[in-house]
């Protein structure tokens, strides 16, 4: 029981930044405004854009099913990036593993149907994260043993990744069935993940997308490895000293990533396309790591922030239907991002202003006593 009771307690006082926290929260109203008046001088009411938004996020069944699998996607691969940085390694090409591992379990699902769904789906499940993880693990090696730059490599990889499926859905792996200009063939229908909203995205997939987010959430913040990982992405040099093999963490946090983007990829073609198709992913992964990079790749954060994220665009179809473009919640996203870059500047200005002010204020006071 107090493993239990260890693992679910969450010191709030300890854990959250408070002042960051604050910051965020001004960050978005300030954002939201930007956005109105942005309507405003374009000729659209923004009481009604930002109504016209929540209810095409929350209004319906349907719209807050969508909510919910969009935010699901946002997470999964914002914790990829954030399982990565937090073992000081930065994959930048997630979009290209999810794209594998959308096409590897595809291939599996197609392959093997007709099979029993306990035996065919484990397998496309284990064929998505080795996709992945594997093809994360390539650029994690050349960083830890040639001291290759990942960002380069897995920005590389990733166009790499993302051509050799697209050749791969359009010739070898190709299916005949008539009206598909590009995809493999179908997957079982046992296989599939049922719907839980109908005419929705929100599939049963989101019970497997909660329990990866506990995982890592645990890996992160309750293990002892977790603990290494944040230490060796903080100070690696301390970290040998003390006997942690960062490269090894290194890969780990590389592999894992990997892993999860397989995973996202996996969920799209088992959960909405029922093959892999080209447009399996819309830059998902870009998403997530704004996402992640927002909210400092926290994973309690995250999960917040992909809720948020994950309404503003679904919300965005809302504001489309009175004539609003959904342009906008695009750029309500970018101030967010703006604005959350620059708060480390902005608090330590401010900072500095305070004690200046206190330091003057406190020269004036020994002047008058003088």
């Amino acid at each position: 029981m107090k493993e239990l009771k260890y693992l679910f307690s969450f010191p709030f006082r300890k854990k959250i930044n408070l002042g960051y926290l604050f910051s965020l929260t001004l960050s978005v109203l300030l954002a939201l405004l930007v956005g109105a008046l942005i309507m405003h001088l374009s000729g659209h009411d923004p009481a009604a854009g930002y109504k016209a938004m929540l209810s095409g996020a929350l209004s319906t069944a349907r719209s807050r099913g969508d909510t919910l699998a969009k935010s699901a996607v946002l997470c999964l691969t914002g914790l990829a990036v954030a399982v990565g940085a937090q073992a000081g390694i930065f994959n930048v090409g997630g979009e290209g593993q999810l794209y594998l591992g959308a096409l590897a379990s595809a291939a599996v699902g197609g392959y093997l149907s007709g099979w029993p769904a306990w035996i065919a789906f484990p397998l496309a499940l284990l064929a998505a994260i080795a996709a992945g993880g594997l093809y994360a693990l390539l650029p994690g090696w050349l960083k830890v043993r040639l001291k290759v730059n990942e960002v380069i490599t897995t920005i590389m990889l990733n166009s790499a990744a993302i051509y050799l499926c697209k050749y791969l859905v359009n010739g070898p792996l190709k299916t005949g069935e008539r009206g598909i200009s590009a995809g493999t063939v179908k997957i079982g229908a046992a296989f599939a993940f049922p719907k839980l909203i109908r005419l929705s995205n929100l599939t049963a997939s989101i019970f497997l997308s909660a329990f990866i987010a506990l995982a890592v959430w645990y890996l992160m913040k309750r293990t002892a490895t977790g603990y290494e990982m944040k230490l060796s992405g903080q100070n690696p040099r301390f970290a040998g000293y003390i006997g942690i093999n960062s490269g090894r963490l290194m890969l780990l946090g590389m592999t894992l990533s990997g892993a999860i983007c397989g995973l996202v990829g996996m969920f799209e073609v088992f959960g909405i396309h029922k093959r892999f198709v080209e447009a399996v992913s819309n830059e998902f992964y870009y998403d997530g790591m704004l996402v992640a990079m927002i909210m400092r790749y926290d994973p309690v954060g995250i999960i917040l922030m992909s809720l948020f994220f994950g309404a503003l665009k679904i919300g965005a179809t809302g504001m489309e239907q009175i004539g609003i473009p959904s342009e906008i919640v695009l750029i309500v996203q970018s101030i967010v991002i703006f604005f959350m870059a620059a708060e480390n500047g902005i608090t330590q200005s401010l900072k500095e202003r305070l004690v200046q002010r206190r330091a003057r204020k406190a020269a004036r006071r020994e002047e008058g006593a003088a």
